[in-house]
């Protein structure tokens, strides 16, 4: 597959264990295989950004598809290496439930696949441990922006696979705006939703918790 990594440097040599710890899925090398998200992410209003493009064969390695798992498997990855504010009990305890209960030895892969929880989409979370809104509303907000998936190298073994096959610089005055356009209308269209209504049958982290809900529970599918 081709794979694209927005940035404002030329990487020629992704290397294993690179990038930041507080990254969605920890340490890894982040891509996508839509270049117009890789402009908007390598572009910043004061600097010329760079798309850097791959070929990467994932053949016999190991891939772990979040998308064939519930989102708070999902979201248990995320609060592991996020840095998520836990300011009320119901939040301490969704985050140590979710973990226990829906957490997954993610390291074990060689790549995975999931969503992208930029700024906006992070917010979506953290409004969902603190019991703002429900598992359904988490589900629409992930789709507000139309992100796509993002492909994330983690073992050494999957840096063996990817092959630099060049660059484009991006013209940031073009593509950072389309990047907080996105960002604005998923923000715009979250928070046009009622958030403020407890909706009736809908599940919220507290009857996941109270309930003892586990990762196979059907209505969490």
């Amino acid at each position: 597959m081709i794979l694209y990594h927005g940035s404002e440097h030329i990487i020629e040599k992704p290397f294993y264990h690179g990038g930041k710890r507080n990254n969605d899925y920890g340490y890894g090398f982040y891509c996508t295989e839509y270049p117009d998200i890789a402009r908007e992410w390598s572009a910043a209003p004061d600097r010329i950004g760079i798309l850097n493009s791959y070929e990467f064969e994932a053949d016999h390695l190991s891939v772990l598809d979040l998308n064939d798992h519930s989102i708070l498997t999902w979201l248990s990855i995320l609060l592991q290496n996020r840095i998520f504010q836990l300011s009320s009990p119901l939040a301490r305890e969704a985050y140590s439930y979710l973990i226990e209960e829906f957490g997954i030895d993610y390291g074990s892969y060689d790549v995975i696949t999931g969503y992208r929880a930029d700024d906006s989409y992070f917010s979506f979370a953290q409004d969902f441990i603190n019991g703002t809104i429900s598992i359904t509303q988490l589900r629409q907000a992930m789709h507000l922006g139309n992100m796509g998936n993002q492909i994330v190298l983690i073992s050494r073994e999957s840096f063996d696979h990817i092959v630099f096959t060049g660059y484009e610089k991006v013209d940031s005055s073009i593509w950072y705006p389309k990047r907080k356009l996105r960002d604005d209308k998923a923000r715009k269209n979250y928070y046009s939703a009622d958030k403020t209504s407890y909706i009736r049958g809908n599940i919220y982290i507290t009857r996941i918790i109270d309930e003892g809900m586990k990762k196979e529970d059907v209505r969490l599918q």
